[in-house]
């Protein structure tokens, strides 16, 4: 090794020892007759300390002659430093440097390399190599370091086995859309990249690895937003002989144990909602319950009282924000451009203020102050609230409050992010109608298994049937999500029917599958996390790009290499490809 120690090590008890750092600079200060070096590497920062009288003339003047990020090899010895600084470990003690050599020398980066930098989120992503280099940057990767680790250590200790699965498979027609990897020796044929590992882990279940994982790479090529990636990855787990019961207890037990190893808290039992509940209380399938705001229906109260826009609409439905009686016409007006956002897509937004001189509302003019009072009573309000109330189509009214309720509890500071909330959400419906395409599509995917009771109504009500599927949710944050799968052939085969599929597509896309059930299928389910969404949750970020080492950009784009980019006339030939 070049070196003896690293930058984060020394401390007073190694004070006499002659020792050798090697790093980057991160600073320099010359004083004239003396001058100090901060010397960086990934475990901390050292200080180097030259006195004019007593350093060697060729040292001093290749001290004078650093640059910010030069990498140098320093030879000294440790002393008590005189000013200390009690802001980082090794603040006690300094190099005083008998010998520099720079190992290389460095331009003057783009940006500051400090945990405060001048550098946008372009600049950064173009030089990630330098961003990696930044204290918050490489923390964030030390935990996705420790949670792999732990994660690895708790699958083991519960007798999970890791198995790798294929990285080059065959394309479905189901959930997003695949990446396509052309093939040169099958003209005109392709691979696709794994959305999930999903059927080779149940073939592995057929196989009798009863009890799979994996901290696996997956692809999807969908639009993309803070937390999501074009490829990203998840902990992929199966398990056979199991009941849903089993898998809750089992993963509430690796996500207990991530916390406590990696925050030191303590969870109880997790807290459970049927997913009818979350959209009915929340208008969410993963409601952060961080606080309360939960949904109250007013259709009884508030309709057929010649306010035409609650005469007409499906639901009328609030929230009431405690303390916030208070609000000027400002902020209230703020708060109705934010709904009548497209994105949020409500028509407008209607309040009333419960007082200490009374209650006022801006539908004064269609109800009296009593009918508001019932209003109040019915939302568990008291004076000093605001009652926040929108009205249209079910569905939509339900999405664009759920959204003015986040927004309440961001605006009231009620969503601390060192405050972790998980439940789990059960009893999906197994299928969703797609009105561009006018037929059903699997909520979670083909595989999930109905609820046995509900099986009867395929035929007949579909959007009734629940799935036996879950979802881990912790502060309104999808972690994971799984299910019971389908394990025999006959009700796989029922699934792929109600999804519109012929019998002849089936055996195209899945016939390996439903053979496999054929050989002795045992009942199997499990569950999927996103290991980067969990890393983020933790380190208390809102997107997962700085969990990564190399994202890309919002365009999919890695702007360090520049890809994607066009390849060869050559190399297209050989795939069989011609471009228009």
């Amino acid at each position: 090794m070049l070196r003896t120690h690293n930058c984060g090590e020394l401390r007073l008890s190694d004070i006499g020892k002659t020792v050798i750092l090697c790093g980057w600079v991160q600073r320099s200060r010359d004083k004239g007759s003396l001058l100090w070096v901060d010397l960086r590497d990934r475990y901390g920062i050292s200080q180097i300390f030259l006195e004019e009288d007593t350093a060697k003339a060729e040292t001093l003047k290749i001290a004078r002659s650093l640059g910010r990020e030069f990498v140098v090899k320093v030879t000294g010895t440790v002393i008590e430093r005189v000013s200390k600084n009690p802001k980082i470990p090794t603040g006690d003690i300094e190099i005083k440097a008998d010998q520099i050599e720079v190992l290389n020398s460095a331009k003057i980066p783009p940006f500051l390399i400090e945990d405060e930098t001048d550098g946008g989120d372009d600049l950064r992503m173009k030089y990630r190599y330098l961003d990696l280099r930044r204290n918050p940057v490489r923390q964030n990767l030390e935990l996705r370091h420790r949670m792999s680790k732990a994660v690895r250590d708790y699958m083991d200790g519960e007798g999970f086995l890791e198995v790798e699965t294929p990285v080059l498979i065959k394309s479905t027609p189901e959930g997003a859309r695949d990446f396509v990897v052309p093939s040169r020796l099958n003209e005109g044929q392709f691979y696709a990249l794994p959305q999930s590992p999903q059927t080779f882990k149940q073939l592995l279940m057929v196989s009798g690895f009863d009890r799979y994982f994996q901290i696996v790479k997956c692809f999807r090529d969908e639009d993309l937003r803070a937390d999501r990636q074009p490829e990203f990855t998840q902990i992929d787990c199966e398990m056979s002989f199991v009941t849903q019961e089993d898998i809750l207890q089992t993963f509430e037990g690796l996500v207990k144990y991530l916390f406590k190893k990696l925050k030191n808290i303590d969870f109880e039992a997790f807290p459970r909602m049927q997913y009818a509940d979350a959209m009915r209380l929340y208008g969410s399938d993963k409601p952060d319950i961080r606080f309360g705001m939960q949904f109250t229906e007013l259709n009884d109260l508030a309709q057929g009282k010649g306010f035409k826009v609650f005469d007409d609409a499906e639901l009328v439905v609030g929230i009431c924000a405690e303390g916030c009686a208070n609000y000027t016409r400002k902020q209230l007006d703020e708060l109705t451009e934010f709904v009548k956002k497209p994105q949020i897509g409500a028509k407008g937004l209607v309040y009333v203020k419960l007082e200490e001189s009374g209650i006022k509302s801006s539908v004064d003019k269609f109800y009296t102050p009593e009918l508001l009072q019932e209003w109040a009573t019915k939302m568990n309000a008291k004076t000093g609230d605001l009652l926040l109330i929108l009205s249209g189509e079910a569905e939509k009214t339900r999405k664009a409050l759920n959204e003015l309720r986040l927004e309440m509890g961001t605006r009231l500071g009620l969503r601390d992010k060192n405050v972790f909330k998980p439940l789990w959400v059960l009893d999906f419906p197994l299928l969703e109608w797609n009105e561009d395409e006018k037929r059903w599509f699997a909520m979670h995917h083909p595989f999930t298994s109905p609820k046995p009771e509900d099986i009867a109504l395929l035929d007949t009500n579909p959007a009734a049937v629940r799935a036996n599927a879950y979802d881990m949710v912790i502060n309104g944050v999808e972690v994971g999500g799984g299910s019971i799968r389908i394990h025999d052939r006959s009700t796989q085969a029922l699934m792929f029917k109600h999804l519109g599929f012929s019998d002849e597509e089936a055996k195209a896309q899945f016939g390996f599958l439903l053979e496999a059930f054929e050989y002795g299928a045992p009942p199997h389910g499990g569950i999927a996390f996103g290991f980067d969404r969990l890393c983020s949750l933790f380190g208390g970020a809102d997107s997962i790009r700085d969990f990564i080492a190399f994202p890309k950009n919002n365009a999919g784009r890695d702007v360090m290499i520049d890809s994607p980019s066009a390849i060869e006339e050559k190399q297209l030939k050989e795939l069989h490809i011609a471009l228009r």
